[in-house]
């Protein structure tokens, strides 16, 4: 009697759904300083994917943080000249969002002067300035924030650099796409809503 009633529990728990615990992208960055963790905001998808299959692709990991400013920005992931960013595989149309600000550890796509403020589609810049760049707000587009890292950031930006910001001794990107979930994020400070 017992061995029917367990068969009948066993294969009804085994017809439940099977309970998924969301996931969350985060982009990571390692370099010769350390480790950078920041998360992709869903309210720009075109920039979240983009950088998500550009990492998967490994395609950041031949280039450089090659433009940091103390006090402004650590920039990287695009073959930048002087000409401009005619490297970048594609251009993104901006996904400007109120809610998305330029605060410290603001992570943005970085553009040229292009009248439609287009983003080059593998630009990315952190913001490193504890003050925020407010005037880059509806002239950039942010798709995500640091929650862990910024010490590194701050070393990134403090190396000595040549005339055009870049680093004497370049900071190579190793960049790839991790999964966390609402309680990871939190163990970081960054509630998930």
């Amino acid at each position: 009697m017992l061995k029917p009633l367990v068969a009948l529990v066993a294969s009804a728990l085994f017809a439940l759904p099977a309970f998924t615990i969301a996931q969350y992208p985060v982009g990571r960055i390692q370099t010769d300083k350390g480790e950078i963790l920041f998360y992709l905001y869903p309210q720009t998808p075109n920039h979240q994917a983009s950088f998500i299959r550009l990492a998967n692709a490994h395609y950041f990991d031949s280039l450089t943080f090659n433009r940091v400013i103390k006090n402004f920005v650590a920039q990287g992931g695009c073959p930048d000249t002087p000409e401009g960013f005619a490297g970048s595989p594609y251009n993104l149309a901006p996904e400007f969002n109120d809610s998305l600000r330029h605060v410290y550890g603001a992570v943005g796509a970085g553009r040229d002067d292009n009248p439609e403020k287009l983003s080059a589609g593998c630009q990315l810049y952190i913001v490193a300035n504890k003050n925020g760049l407010p005037r880059l707000d509806g002239n950039y587009t942010v798709y995500g924030q640091v929650i862990k890292g910024m010490d590194v950031v701050e070393a990134i930006v403090s190396v000595p650099t040549d005339s055009l910001d870049a680093p004497l001794v370049p900071i190579t990107l190793h960049v790839d796409v991790v999964e966390m979930t609402a309680a990871q994020l939190a163990g970081y400070g960054f509630p998930v809503k």
